[in-house]
């Protein structure tokens, strides 16, 4: 099998190895590979991988010897899979090989806004402490998370993971979700978004980015948030409406949004989150644990094994 793989930096910048991979496959690695370079780099090959290149109806049509796409995240909607389909090409995603990584990730959003150790840490540096008359300082509010209710928009292995997490420090418990209240721990409380928009302290997005759910939050979903509430995203980007987002932090109707996407990556300077000082955004890193990236590559790898037996797996 020859595979081409097309922008593997994000994943493996060089501290991890190909050679399980190597071992099983013919390899073309490129480090990034733009759109236009798509198709002759993959021209000779059976099967690519992939992480943020778009894989278009277009581009398919260009590739007839194409049988494989080995997604190296488990969003997929940047390959067009209805077109992938009809020409009997094998989509497969990694599941669930970020989620102890991403949920840890929501939680570090979530305690800087209500503890802020990073400001105090360098507010002691500058030495504010120094100057107190008091044996203590603090000019921030600061919130203990026990008995305040988070939203969980998804209940998906993060979502749960997330639910799990905030369920033991005290946190009660609401999720927007497709299952059923019965197959659902009883410390989860089912409710609909609009309900988990207006009693939630905290929300957090873990859902899929659809058609369907595009700007899910935005200036009127806003409108039914709880004044003050603490918005997270480590979903997609696409999940909120940036300037909505931007407009409910200036007025207080949120009191901070926490995000680990952005709509545009990498994103321009003068996105308007930028100059909201309750915005605390990270460069999409969540999931970029050697942990799991050595998750990732490892289920790649099994993926990959899986299809030249002709019993794929993770195909979705």
């Amino acid at each position: 099998m020859k595979l081409s793989i097309l922008d593997c930096h994000a994943v493996n910048p060089g501290d991890l190895s190909w050679d399980a991979i190597k071992a099983i496959a013919e390899c073309d690695i490129y480090e990034r590979t733009s759109q236009s370079e798509i198709v002759e780099r993959a021209r000779e090959a059976d099967g690519i991988l992939i992480n943020k290149v778009s894989i278009t109806r277009e581009i398919l049509d260009q590739l007839p010897r194409l049988k494989y796409i080995g997604e190296l995240a488990t969003g997929y909607n940047n390959i067009d899979v209805e077109a992938a389909r009809e020409r009997g090409i094998v989509v497969c995603n990694i599941p669930a090989y970020s989620t102890d990584s991403v949920a840890q990730h929501v939680f570090a959003l979530l305690l800087n806004v209500t503890t802020r150790v990073g400001h105090y840490a360098e507010a002691v540096r500058r030495g504010e402490w120094s100057k107190q008359q008091d044996f203590c300082y603090w000019d921030t509010p600061l919130v203990e998370l026990s008995g305040k209710t988070l939203g969980v928009v998804g209940l998906g292995n993060i979502g749960q993971k997330v639910a799990t997490i905030a369920h033991t420090m005290g946190m009660d418990i609401s999720a927007y979700t497709s299952k059923n209240s019965s197959d659902l721990p009883e410390w989860i409380r089912k409710t609909t978004l609009e309900g988990l928009f207006s009693t939630s302290d905290v929300i957090s997005l873990h859902c899929p980015l659809t058609a369907e759910n595009t700007s899910m939050i935005n200036a009127e979903t806003l409108k039914g948030v709880r004044r003050g509430a603490i918005l997270i995203n480590t979903g997609r980007g696409a999940l909120v409406d940036e300037q909505a987002v931007a407009d409910a932090l200036a007025s207080g109707q949120l009191g901070a949004y926490c995000a680990d996407v952005l709509t545009d990556e990498p994103p321009c300077s003068d996105n308007p989150l930028f100059s909201q000082p309750n915005a605390f955004i990270t460069p999409h890193i969540a999931w970029a644990t050697r942990e799991a990236r050595e998750r990732l590559m490892a289920i790649c790898v099994e993926n990959i094994k899986k299809f030249i037996a002709g019993e794929p797996q993770n195909v979705v």
